[in-house]
This record gives C-alpha cells, sequence and structure tokens, in this order.
C-alpha cells in the first residue's frame, strides 16, 4: 500500500511540477506543491460537502439516538475525518515527502495542526462577522489566509519535520 501512495505522490508532483515554471520567482517549488495540493484538497472538501448534504443527508436531521445534528453540522461531521485523511496524503506524500518521521506521529501532528486552524477559523469568523460586523465571505478569506501560512509552516517544521532520514528523493 505504501508503495501505491510513493508512486501516486510521484506522479502528482510531476504533474504539479509542470505548471511550476511561470511561480518560480515568486515562491519555492514546495510551497506551489503544498498550494496546489491544498487547493486540491479544498475542492474535493467542497464537492463532498455538496454531496453529503444534499444526496446522502438530503437536508434532514441527522438522529443518533443521543443527540441530533442539524443536516450542515452533520455533512461537517461526516467529512471531517475524510478531508483530514485526503489532506494528510497529499501532504505526506507530494509536499513534504522526503521526512523520515514515522507515519503515526506524522498524522498525529497533521490532525493537531488541522484542528488548530479549524480553531483559528472559527475565532476569526467570529471576531470579524460577528464582532465587527465584517461580510463573512471577505472575512472567511482573511482568515483562509492566515491559515494557510500558520498550516504551511506548521506543516513543514513540525508535522513533517525533516529527520535526515528521507522516505524518498
Amino acid at each position: 500500500m505504501n508503495r501505491a501512495f510513493i508512486k501516486t505522490g510521484h506522479f502528482i508532483r510531476s504533474l504539479i511540477d509542470f505548471f511550476y515554471p511561470p511561480f518560480k520567482r515568486t515562491m519555492s517549488l514546495q510551497f506551489f506543491r503544498y498550494g496546489a495540493s491544498g487547493v486540491a484538497n479544498l475542492v474535493f472538501d467542497w464537492i463532498m460537502y455538496f454531496v453529503i448534504y444534499n444526496f446522502i443527508l438530503q437536508y434532514r436531521m441527522l438522529d443518533l439516538g443521543w443527540v441530533v445534528l442539524s443536516p450542515h453540522i452533520a455533512t461537517l461531521a461526516i467529512k471531517i475525518p475524510i478531508v483530514i485523511l485526503s489532506g494528510f496524503l497529499l501532504q505526506k506524500y507530494v509536499t513534504f515527502f522526503s521526512s523520515g518521521l514515522p507515519w503515526g506521529v506524522q498524522f498525529g501532528r497533521y490532525s493537531i495542526v488541522f484542528f488548530f486552524n479549524l480553531w483559528i477559523n472559527y475565532i476569526g469568523l467570529k471576531m470579524l462577522v460577528d464582532g465587527l460586523g465584517f461580510w463573512p465571505t471577505p472575512s472567511n478569506i482573511a482568515t483562509s489566509t492566515v491559515t494557510v501560512f500558520i498550516s504551511y509552516f506548521s506543516q513543514k517544521l513540525f508535522t513533517f519535520k525533516e529527520t535526515g532520514k528521507a522516505v524518498e528523493k
């Protein structure tokens, strides 16, 4: 299974690298790969949210017996584990493939960074929209921009910290 992930990661890197030359002066290849795979995961997230909300839950409440979730919160709860895993795999095998840290350590750290950024987004939106009365869409763009940079440096320096034991070069 790991060999398939490595080969798929190499293929995706090659595809992303093809589009890199026009951006060479403004960002590193690693940051470009991070952005490209992050955008792909974000689009996957949006599509999954749409499908789960509209076709699986069909706008209905989700009764778990001990709690009832509204359809938009239930959709969020269903998709988060999938988005965490897909984002982790993309970052591990496309962007930060040379880290020698064990898989479990990386996944645990990735999850911490993911939820920390989710918390920053939540707090940022509450402050900007509810506190200051800004429009939600520009507020979301502002908080997302901040978390992209926090996430990149957190993933680079913490989650996928290079140990000298490269998985693949």
